[in-house]
């Protein structure tokens, strides 16, 4: 089946490095593929936009802009706080945290700088400003049940093995 851009249910195996560097940030190589319903935002756009028209068994390398990956380097995200927030945390310059954000949400932090009184995080995306390359192999290609359709789950709402995410 070849992919469409919406109700298509893709499984693919990949790794991504940042583009340029033979540096490796991301794999799922020999691991459980990764599986998403086209159309629904699971994935980056760049990404997503690029699956479009190919078949399952298929394989290529496709480079993600930074404004369809993890968008632009934002230099006003980063903010500073009172050490005193980060009671019983060893700091460290690059290290990544995770908090709430304003709506209950995960939010991901990494460490800029510290001192004895202040702590600077950014809350860019440790892969914002950078353009990525995907070696893509795509896995499984097929439509979208209604359930999957409905609930913008693979397996639907009530899939009971853990293959949708759930932790069944």
């Amino acid at each position: 089946m070849t992919i469409s851009n919406k109700d298509c249910v893709v499984g693919i195996e990949y790794e991504v490095k940042e583009a340029g560097t033979t540096q490796i940030v991301d794999s799922n190589k020999g691991g459980q593929p990764l599986e998403f319903i086209m159309g629904t935002g699971q994935i980056i756009p760049g990404l997503e936009k690029a699956l479009v028209g190919m078949d399952k068994g298929e394989s290529g390398d496709i480079l993600v802009k930074a404004s369809e990956a993890y968008g632009e380097y934002n230099s006003e995200a980063l903010q500073t706080l009172p050490i005193e927030q980060f009671e019983g945390i060893e700091l460290k310059e690059g290290l990544t945290l995770y908090g709430q954000g304003e709506n209950g949400e995960t939010v991901q932090v990494t460490v800029k700088s510290f001192d004895n009184k202040s702590v600077t995080v950014d809350f860019n995306h440790p892969l914002a400003g950078k353009d990525l390359m995907f070696s893509v192999s795509v896995l499984s290609a097929r439509e979208a049940t209604p359930d999957e359709i409905k609930s913008g789950q693979v397996g639907g709402e009530h899939c009971h093995s853990g293959s949708c995410g759930c932790g069944h």
